[in-house]
């Protein structure tokens, strides 16, 4: 059948989104394996004009560039929608006059890395380190949800934490807290998660992180832990012990070669502020490879 050429030069104000289009095309028919030749038969077009339409050199009217969509079967806004992302953009000239292989071959790579990439950002360190106030202001920075594993934890059993460990002792507890662990990495959702200062007893909990998050170690001195702790009202360091410093210490002692395993360490009794923690915190992040918001 004789294909129609609906081509006219087309004006100067339309020459980006004509070469946008013709990227597009481009890019889409190679991603199929197509030749000129199939996609012009398919969208009943000359060869010719499918060519000039790629070139960003084709005035297509609106009807015939519908055709062109279905016949590479995508909503005809992929086609012609602006393009604000440039990051995008350089996507699209990257993969342009790519081979299908070629194309196949960097799919591949993509799901490869964005398998190994971590899910999560997980937060270490003892009560008082500033999980909680640091954990919820770089999710809002990063645009992500935060978790408190204690809270999934709680609810998970239906028990408060003290209730947990005395009605039914800590490796119970530990088996939930690696279940709720789980649960968030299958979720496929990224998050920011203030974990509980004993997981690195935990050795299930652990290798879920390696798998899955970008751990970080709040660090603070013994004096700042407490204080912390004491400044939320919370009585129980001082009222549970006669020498609650001294245990302190001793159990910080005990877990820090664990947290010293983190990938990324921050130490929170050296900031001037709150507002600095959370600035050093979101640099170490993205030192670290996680991207910004």
């Amino acid at each position: 059948m004789a294909h129609p050429n609906p081509e006219t030069p087309p004006t100067k104000d339309l020459e980006p989104l004509l070469a946008l289009v013709g990227s597009r095309v481009r890019a889409l028919r190679q991603a199929q394996g197509w030749t000129l030749r199939r996609l012009a038969e398919a969208a009943e077009l000359s060869p010719r004009f499918v060519s000039q339409l790629e070139a960003g050199q084709g005035n297509i009217a609106i009807g015939r560039l519908a055709g062109v969509a279905r016949a590479l079967e995508v909503p005809l806004e992929r086609l012609v929608a602006s393009e604000r992302n440039p990051s995008r953009v350089a996507l699209d000239a990257l993969l342009s006059g790519r081979t299908p292989s070629e194309l196949r071959r960097a799919l591949e790579a993509v799901e490869a890395t964005l398998a190994e990439r971590p899910l999560l950002i997980a937060l270490l360190g003892m009560r008082g380190a500033g999980k909680s106030t640091l954990g919820a202001a770089a999710a809002r920075a990063l645009g992500l949800p935060f978790v408190e594993l204690d809270d999934r934890i709680e609810a998970a059993a239906g028990l408060s934490l003290g209730e947990l460990f005395a009605l039914h002792g800590e490796p119970f507890v530990r088996r939930l807290e690696g279940k709720c662990l789980e649960e968030l990495t299958t979720s496929g959702q990224p998050a920011v998660v203030a974990l509980t200062g004993g997981v690195v007893a935990n050795s299930d909990a652990l290798a879920i992180l390696k798998r899955h998050a970008l751990t970080v170690w709040l660090e603070a001195t013994p004096e700042d832990h407490m204080q912390r702790v004491l400044d939320q009202g919370d009585r129980r360091p001082m009222a549970e012990s006669e020498d609650a410093m001294s245990e302190l210490r001793a159990l910080l002692a005990a877990r820090e070669p664990r947290y010293r395993e983190a990938d990324v360490r921050l130490d929170t009794s050296a900031a001037a502020s709150r507002e600095a923690a959370l600035a050093a915190l979101i640099e170490a992040l993205g030192e670290a490879g996680w991207p910004s918001a």
